[in-house]
């Protein structure tokens, strides 16, 4: 810089720190995800207050929610450092406003009487977290204007319409709301995924943090499993069964941890380090920002069927059907999820967890007649197998390491 010409507080406010390959998650992104544990958290008691395919639907559209406004982030602190300029302020502010957010989510649906509109001051935060991204993100895009168009594009596709049928659904409320909810996602995630498809839209600066990032957020998802094992728990007399109950919850739990980053994170990332450009962006996009919803959502599931379970503890019955479809189809869907994951980054189907996909839907009945210790203990052991077996075949028609 010249002698004499110091930067203004404007230039540094709106200065931006490109991200470069290689780049690692800041300590800011892990503040910002830490409002997403508690949201998780939010969403999960939404499906154990009603313990219905109603309050099911409730609580995964509003993850939904939850989750577009976080990988939208993700791919705003892989453009521009998160630590630096205006990104820096952009994402200290959709921090406080995304923990209203959260703080609004058990009143998304069931407004209390009195004070505020609670589906108003969820679906206005969630706008404002967006818009902010949106613009931040225009400002970080620099002189990319392919970038620009994209990120304008998105929001007027996906974003406007979006916003106006979950205004909407604020206003009608009752059994339309959910639905008018669902069509707005549907409506933006698959636009913003369309316009995706078109030339070189997107850029992904650093593979690296974007594999980082996405597997912190799993991470942060497992917390709550955790959470509903401690939670119960705690209210309860601690004896064998209890502990014996804990430690079986805590082995699932963990099978879930070592089936994703064991044999899964460092290949994709690899499969996404060396691919470059619009391919790159592409692979990212459908990989992390798509595929991944239904890992974090599976891991909700999952972690509703073991609250309830820990609640039957020391009651000697059988673990309710509801809990044990959540239970089965959070393990389903995890492990189905994981086969796509790998199919789109490699090519290549994982045979044992495609066939342990089947295998967890079929043990739902087997849940839902046995008692909850003994629901926990055969989750946990399949799952331990089913790592086993793929740990034996070395990848061969499993998830084959990398090089």
């Amino acid at each position: 810089m010249a002698r004499g010409i110091r930067p203004t507080s404007t230039s540094r406010l709106l200065a931006v720190g490109v991200s470069r390959d290689g780049d690692r998650v800041t300590t800011l992104e892990l503040f910002f995800d830490l409002v997403y544990v508690f949201a998780f958290h939010q969403v999960s008691e939404i499906i154990l207050d009603e313990p219905s395919a109603a309050g099911l639907l409730r609580g995964l559209v509003t993850l939904a929610l939850v989750w577009w406004s976080w990988t939208a982030y993700a791919w705003l602190a892989n453009q521009a450092r998160a630590d630096d300029g205006v990104v820096r302020l952009g994402m200290v502010l959709a921090t406080a406003v995304m923990f209203l957010v959260a703080l609004a989510i058990p009143e998304a649906w069931d407004d209390l009487p009195g004070g505020l509109s609670g589906p108003l001051v969820f679906v206005i935060g969630y706008l404002l977290v967006r818009v902010v991204h949106g613009t931040v993100y225009l400002i970080a895009a620099g002189s990319d204007a392919g970038l620009r168009r994209q990120v304008l594009v998105s929001m007027a596709t996906g974003l406007v319409p979006a916003a106006a049928l979950l205004v909407a659904g604020c206003l009608v409320g009752g059994a339309l709301q959910v639905w008018l909810w669902a069509v707005a996602i549907a409506i933006d995630w698959l636009l913003v995924y369309l316009t995706s498809r078109a030339g070189n839209s997107w850029r992904l600066n650093s593979a690296s943090h974007f594999s980082e990032r996405h597997g912190l957020i799993v991470i942060l998802a497992l917390g709550e499993s955790i959470i509903a094992i401690g939670a119960v728990a705690m209210r309860i007399p601690v004896d064998w069964e209890v502990l014996g109950a804990a430690l079986a919850a805590v082995a699932l739990a963990l099978g879930l941890w070592w089936s994703y980053f064991h044999h899964l994170a460092d290949k994709v990332e690899h499969e996404l380090a060396v691919r470059a450009g619009s391919e790159r962006a592409a692979l990212a996009v459908d990989v992390y920002t798509y595929l991944h919803y239904p890992i974090v959502a599976a891991i909700v599931l999952v972690a509703v069927g073991i609250d309830e379970a820990m609640l039957g503890i020391g009651e000697e019955r059988p673990l309710e059907g509801f809990a044990a479809g959540c239970l089965g189809a959070g393990l389903a869907i995890y492990l189905a999820a994981t086969v796509l994951i790998w199919r789109r980054a490699s090519g290549e189907w994982t045979l044992p967890r495609s066939i342990g996909a089947l295998a967890a839907v079929a043990l739902i009945p087997a849940f839902a007649a046995l008692p909850s210790i003994a629901s926990l203990a055969i989750a946990a052991v399949f799952l331990a197998a089913l790592l086993a077996i793929e740990q034996a075949l070395h990848g061969r028609a499993a998830v084959r390491p990398g090089p």
